[in-house]
């Protein structure tokens, strides 16, 4: 009910957590496809909204910057 409102919003980038990776290997998954799930389970409710044209794209710009950078 307010009409001066600041909206702020942080995000966080961390460490793909040992155990969820060590999870999905235990499920015949490699360590580099477990990692793409994961992100990619983080980033699917964003993609959902998306127009597929977009949503694609955007899902190889990830697959693109996660080759060789997660370790």
């Amino acid at each position: 009910n307010e009409s001066k409102v600041d909206v702020a919003h942080e995000a966080t980038v961390g460490k793909i957590g040992d155990e969820d990776i060590f999870y999905l290997q235990s499920r015949g998954l490699d360590d580099d496809d477990a990692k793409q799930m994961i992100v990619s389970g983080f980033i699917e409710p964003i993609t959902e909204e998306l127009p597929i044209e977009y949503a694609v794209e955007l899902n190889r710009l990830v697959e693109l910057e996660m080759e060789g950078s997660l370790g």
